[in-house]
């Protein structure tokens, strides 16, 4: 009895810790926008800052309004809404497999999207055939909601084992890579290219509208998934104390691969396979927020939003006149970075 904590002074432990919380979500907020911001004035067509602030409130030239409001608004919003869409597939596919390592890539999901893409690019199928322009995202959704469904299917078959799901994860992810570069070799040059800067990832031809549905799509998850907060929480622990807690492991594995395969595959779909911020931002957002999926989810999409706005910014700063694919600079910043924190993690076991 001596050492039991008195409940004041634990209710002003948890009071500290939730406001240190929320404090970081409040400065990933600020980052964001103050990201945002400089992403609205940096760019390839040399509007000065007053110049982009008139345009901004429809005071320019009709081209001056053209660039910040159909070319770089939309960059801007989709950075912050795939990158947190992104980050939520992430957090939550690491949570229901245990494993640091899971993402949309890990499940193949990504590389089912590329195989859609590259029938619709290079042999002009379409599997939905009155979709028009929308050739290729209606391939790329399809598909990847397609790799889900045979996940799901396989996992129901072996009581969706988190071992058996990443390893069968991983041998769609080699089948539709193989039929991808099967598509690239009997490509010629033009449709190559194509296919080629597809998969660099690229937010320049995200409208209004494919923004929109992005958008929806992000928020209709995050409510799904921040009503199952204290489930995915009790998800992190082993598989028998899950279902001990009354817990149906099996039904919350297949539900959350489903909607994280919808959202991998809207923000694929609309923007290309675009790397590393599915594994970099809930590793951060673990290590400052823990598993608890109230802080732990906002985390990760907070943090995956503020990292592809930098990347965003990046892929328009580092050759000026340019604007490199978001996939290539997600890849630059993410690779050292994320060896970084495996480095960090193993030495934590030391």
């Amino acid at each position: 009895m001596k050492n039991t904590p008195h409940p004041v002074h634990a209710r002003s432990v948890y009071s500290n810790i939730v406001s240190r919380k929320v404090l970081l979500a409040v400065l990933l907020i600020i980052g964001i926008f103050l990201s945002s911001v400089i992403n609205l004035f940096v760019g390839s067509s040399g509007l000065t800052i007053k110049e982009t602030l008139m345009a901004l409130f429809r005071l320019g030239s009709n081209t001056e309004n053209l660039i910040v409001w159909d070319i770089r608004l939309p960059v801007i919003i989709s950075a912050v809404v795939v990158g947190a869409s992104l980050g939520m597939a992430g957090c939550e596919m690491q949570t229901i497999l245990r494993n640091p390592m899971a993402s949309a890539y890990t499940l193949g999901l990504s590389s089912a999207a590329s195989f859609g893409a590259a029938l619709a690019i290079i042999l002009k199928i379409g599997v939905i055939t009155t979709v028009g322009n929308y050739i290729v995202v209606a391939n790329s959704l399809l598909f990847t909601l397609l790799a889900a469904f045979i996940i799901i299917a396989f996992a129901k078959r072996f009581n969706s084992d988190r071992g058996v799901i990443i390893l069968f994860g991983i041998a769609l992810n080699f089948l539709f890579g193989s039929l991808t570069t099967i598509m690239q070799y009997m490509a010629d040059e033009n449709d190559l290219q194509a296919l080629v800067f597809w998969s660099f990832g690229s937010l320049t031809k995200v409208t209004w509208e494919k923004l929109a549905i992005v958008a929806a799509v992000t928020l209709l998850c995050f409510f799904f998934f921040a009503k199952k907060a204290w489930t995915l929480t009790a998800m992190t622990l082993s598989d028998v104390n899950a279902n001990s807690l009354g817990i149906n492991v099996a039904r919350t594995r297949r539900n959350i691969i489903l909607a994280v395969a919808l959202l991998a595959a809207t923000c694929v779909s609309f923007a290309g396979p675009i790397g590393f911020i599915g594994l970099v931002a809930p590793h951060i957002a673990r290590m400052l927020c823990g598993e608890d999926q109230r802080f732990f989810l906002p985390a990760s999409a907070l943090i995956g939003a503020f990292f592809l706005s930098v990347a965003s910014i990046l892929s328009k700063a580092i050759m000026p006149g340019t604007i490199l694919p978001i996939g290539l600079v997600t890849s630059i910043i993410g690779i050292p970075f994320f060896i970084s924190l495996i480095v960090r993690r193993k030495r934590s076991y030391m």
